[in-house]
Order: C-alpha cells, then sequence, then structure tokens
C-alpha cells in the first residue's frame, strides 16, 4: 500500500501540525539534555540529531513508519542480491564490492565474491606495476601520470576519494600524477594534454557500457593525440601501452581497441553511482596504493555491517533518513545543503547530489503509480567556510527552510609542530559550531538580539545534522560514503521507488543524437520544434 495508507504516516502528519508550530530553541529549553537524546555514535563517528526539529515521539513514529513499511526486509534483500532493481531486473550488490575474502554469497548461480576479489587481485597487479615503474609508454619510459577519463559515478567518487585522502598517499606512489577529465565539451582534456608528455601518461577510461559519448569523445580525443606524438609506433602499440579499459562491457571495450590484458571488469549489478568500491576505483588504488584502497573498502563494510545488524532504533543510516523523511514529507523542507567543513571534503556535495537526485529523483513508485508525495529534495553544497560567503545568506535570513548537514573532523594537524595549522583548525572547528548553532537556535544565542532591527535579526529553525569524525582517514571515509549510500536507500523503501535505475536521464542522450546530425551543414531542421529550430540556425549561421 501507499506509504500515505501507514497508521504511522498518518500519526506522523498529526503530529507534525504540532511540531511545525515548535521552535528548536524552545525544545532545547524544554529538554537540556537534547544531545544525549538524539546524539548516536558508531565506531569513529558521531551523529548529532539534536538540532532537527524532533522530539523522542518524532523518533518513535519514524521507526514505527520504517517497520510498516517492512524496511528490516529490505535491507535484507539488498544483503542478499535480491533482484531490487526489478525495472532492470537485478540485484544491487555494492555492498559485496567491500566485503572481505572468504565471505560466500552466491547470486543466480554465481559465487560473487570470489569474483569480486579475483577483481581486486587483477587490479592490484596493475597498481603495482604502475607504482614500481614496470608500465613503460612507447618510448620505454615509465608511467608517472595518469589521467582517468569517465564521467558521472565513474569520475566523482574516485575524484572526491583522491582529493579527500591524497594526503594518504604513500611513498610507492609519490611519483606518480592522477588527473580527471569528464565535460564533453573537451575543454579539461585540451588544456591538460598541453602541459602532459604523452610518452609517461595513461589514460584510465571509465565506463560500465562503453558506449557513453562523452567519455568516448574524450577517450577519442587522447587516442588521436597520442598518435600524433607517437607517429613511428601503431596504434595497437599505442593504446596496449597507454590504454586501461574499466567496464563492465569487454567486448566493446575490445572493439575500440583496448586489449582484454589491459582490461579491468565490473558487473552490471553496479550502479554507476554505487561502483567506486569496484575496479572503478583505480585511480583511489594508484593514489593511496593497495593497502589505501582496502582500508576505504574496510570502512564502508564497517557501515554495511552496523546497517544490516544494528536495531532501527540505533542505526546511523536509518536514522538520518527518516529524519529526512520527516523534514521532507510532514514539514515541507524540500532544500537541503551539504557543508562540509573540510577543504578536502571540497568534491562531497557534488558526489551526494548524484547520488541522492540520481537515485531517488523519481515521481512513480515501483508499481508504476505516479506518487502523490515529495520524494528526493533539491541537494547543493560547498565547503561550509565558503559557503558562509555565498549562500548563508539564504540559509540565516531567506524565505525558504533548509535542512543542512555538517561534516567536520574532530581532529587534524595533531602531528604537526605548526601551531598555526593547529589554530586554523580550531577556527573551522569554531566556525562549523557557530553556523550549525544560529540556524537552529537563530539570534536566541545572544543576549538582547531581541531589540535588534528587523534586518539584523535571524530567525533560526532551520534542522541541522551534525556528523562529527574522529579524523578523516580512508577508514571513516569509507563510512561516511556507505552510510549515505544506505540513507538513499532506506527512504527509497519508504517511498516505495526504485533508487538502483536512472531512467530520467536517456532520453536527452537520444535526442542529442538526432541533434548531432542536425549540426551538420545543410541538414534540415524541420522536424525539431521552433526554439531548437531557430538554434540550430544561428549556429549554422555563426559557423559559415
Amino acid at each position: 500500500m501507499s506509504p500515505k495508507e501507514t497508521t504511522a504516516w498518518v500519526d506522523l502528519q498529526s503530529h507534525a501540525y504540532y511540531m511545525s508550530q515548535s521552535h528548536i530553541s524552545t525544545l532545547f529549553s524544554e529538554s537540556p539534555n537534547r544531545f544525549a537524546q538524539f546524539g548516536f555514535t558508531q565506531d569513529n563517528l558521531l551523529l548529532d540529531l539534536s538540532k532537527q526539529r524532533i522530539t523522542d515521539e518524532t523518533l518513535n513514529l519514524l521507526i514505527e513508519l520504517a517497520k510498516e513499511r517492512n524496511l528490516p526486509n529490505w535491507i535484507e534483500s539488498l544483503f542478499k542480491g535480491d533482484h531490487i532493481n526489478d525495472s532492470e531486473d537485478r540485484p544491487a550488490l555494492h555492498t559485496a564490492l567491500r566485503t572481505p575474502k572468504g565471505t560466500t554469497l552466491e547470486v543466480d548461480g554465481v559465487e560473487i565474491i570470489e569474483e569480486v576479489h579475483q577483481n581486486l587481485e587483477r587490479m592490484e597487479a596493475i597498481v603495482k606495476k604502475i607504482h614500481s615503474g614496470q608500465w613503460r609508454g612507447f618510448t620505454g619510459h615509465s608511467i608517472n601520470t595518469v589521467v582517468n577519463i569517465g564521467v558521472g559515478g565513474s569520475d566523482l567518487g574516485p575524484l572526491m576519494a583522491c582529493k579527500a585522502l591524497a594526503e594518504y598517499q604513500p611513498e610507492e606512489a609519490q611519483n606518480l600524477t592522477v588527473h580527471f577529465v569528464s565535460s564533453m565539451d573537451g575543454s579539461q582534456l585540451a588544456d591538460l594534454l598541453s602541459h602532459l608528455n604523452p610518452a609517461r601518461t595513461l589514460f584510465v577510461i571509465s565506463s560500465k557500457s562503453f558506449t557513453t559519448i562523452d567519455t568516448l569523445a574524450n577517450a577519442n580525443t587522447a587516442k588521436e593525440w597520442l598518435k600524433q606524438a607517437g607517429n613511428t609506433a601503431s596504434e595497437e602499440v599505442l593504446v596496449s601501452r597507454h590504454f586501461i579499459g574499466v567496464s563492465a562491457s569487454p567486448d566493446k571495450a575490445l572493439s575500440w581497441g583496448i586489449p582484454k590484458s589491459n582490461q579491468l571488469a565490473f558487473w552490471d549489478w553496479t550502479g554507476g553511482r554505487y561502483s567506486m568500491w569496484s575496479t572503478i576505483g583505480l585511480p583511489i588504488a594508484l593514489k593511496l596504493g593497495m593497502k589505501g584502497f582496502r582500508e576505504v573498502l574496510a570502512g564502508a563494510h564497517n557501515m554495511d555491517t552496523h546497517f544490516r545488524e544494528t536495531p532501527l532504533e540505533q542505526n546511523l543510516p536509518v536514522l538520518i533518513a527518516m529524519v529526512g523523511i520527516w523534514n521532507i514529507n510532514f514539514l515541507n523542507i524540500n532544500a537541503h545543503a551539504i557543508l562540509p567543513y573540510d577543504g578536502r571534503l571540497n568534491h562531497l556535495p557534488a558526489y551526494l547530489e548524484q547520488l541522492e537526485m540520481e537515485s531517488n529523483g523519481k515521481s512513480v513508485t515501483r508499481k508504476g503509480k505516479a506518487t502523490d508525495y515529495n520524494t528526493c529534495p533539491i541537494l547543493w553544497g560547498e565547503v561550509g567556510t565558503n559557503a558562509q560567503h555565498a549562500f548563508y545568506q539564504l540559509l540565516h535570513q531567506g524565505t525558504e527552510s533548509v535542512m543542512c548537514d555538517f561534516i567536520v573532523a574532530a581532529k587534524r594537524y595533531h602531528d604537526t609542530d605548526n601551531s598555526e595549522l593547529m589554530h586554523q583548525h580550531q577556527l573551522n572547528l569554531a566556525n562549523c559550531l557557530a553556523q550549525s548553532r544560529i540556524l537552529a537556535l537563530g539570534d536566541t544565542v545572544i543576549k538582547g538580539a531581541e531589540n535588534a532591527p528587523a534586518y539584523k535579526r535571524y530567525k533560526g529553525n532551520q534542522p541541522c545534522t551534525t556528523l562529527l569524525l574522529d579524523e578523516l582517514t580512508p577508514h571513516t571515509f569509507g563510512q561516511i560514503i556507505a552510510m549515505y549510500e544506505h540513507k538513499v536507500f532506506v527512504q527509497s523503501v519508504i517511498w516505495d521507488i526504485n533508487p538502483f535505475d536512472q531512467w530520467g536521464v536517456e532520453l536527452g542522450k537520444k535526442v542529442a543524437t538526432t541533434l548531432l546530425d542536425a549540426l551538420s551543414p545543410n541538414a534540415s531542421t524541420e522536424d525539431f520544434d521552433a526554439s531548437t529550430q531557430g538554434l540550430l540556425q544561428h549556429i549554422s549561421m555563426r559557423n559559415k
């Protein structure tokens, strides 16, 4: 049945009427021990929900809703490999990609975990060969530069991880530089190639289907650049020395020219935005070494175990998801700001934008019916200290209600004698705590603020979650990304939508193909709408 027909949903609607009249500052006055009530820990993470507009009753009703929606059984179906991606009739087994060796999981007659670790071992051999200087280009020189060419999940996850964890680069990887290219217009690649030595550059072509136009356009440009530089070498030699393919479509990668010895595989049950745990994570392994990459996997698996085994009432992904349901469906908050107070996590907002909006940006249920309730909100974000000088004006004094996630590490620079760096981290922490405090409580935190003119007042009552890491490490990084993945899944269960397909991006690709032909000289434009015809004609005139 529809989630709106559950007893808990009806009760939450009644409860929301009362709670919508409440201010978070009042909730703190009424319950000074809110942090103890709504602070939850798991390993090296602390999730503080005390600045959300909730009470014990709210949380109890939300957990009842999760139970009425059969969430525990859905969690088991996810981990067991049931075909919960029903529109594509396959499982969603990203959790298997970080399951330790020795575990067994048979899906559709295939032992999955064994295959996963065979691929990790192949990837490890490639990483060692590159780190040791044994992978050589067409002139015989060792590779010192890797360019990952991908888009979406084949770009965002590895890019984010490499940026976030760069300080953990081991000695054997110190002489290797990793770049990322994703834009279809060629601007990233053109600028990059002008600074690279073709004889020492290796391209990783990451594409699940190996048909993605964006990725193949950049790959073809890279191949042409190499052919011009290595004009005495055959194309076969250039590709075998300078290209690795990572794909779930090995035959298509082979047709493009990448030999099977240069291919790494993953599976069609690995969604693009859930793929950095697979061989798509090759750039992460090149940056951190396989030891570092395995630590990321271990952190994610740690969260998987917590998600699968912990009661809903103490389960971090469940709690953060259900509080999101409360804000979206009962308090009518449809904007979500992701605010990491850590420059190393500057790509996290973009990553979560894809993870959440591509997964749950749906308006049709699993049974093909239109939803009559809101699903995924609009996500955006920025490193907190930069965002303070950009869009915090709207958060503090605008007309939109916004829920905010603050993400920060308690400890940094503790292994240095640089007192200025340590002071900077304290300044960063102070800003993080101050902003979440004001957003939730308003200017009640300052005595006499009620006497200020209206344009200086801060209304507060913007619900805030704080995720406090002990320290940003490969392990905690894996934990937080897996936590957000499971959050998305929990919300999809409540909303009765499939988070593992993305049909909403397919039509644009098809229409772009027809428009590509229309951009040719003297092509007919009569089959298009008036706007598109006018734009095509204008482009044609400007290119004569």
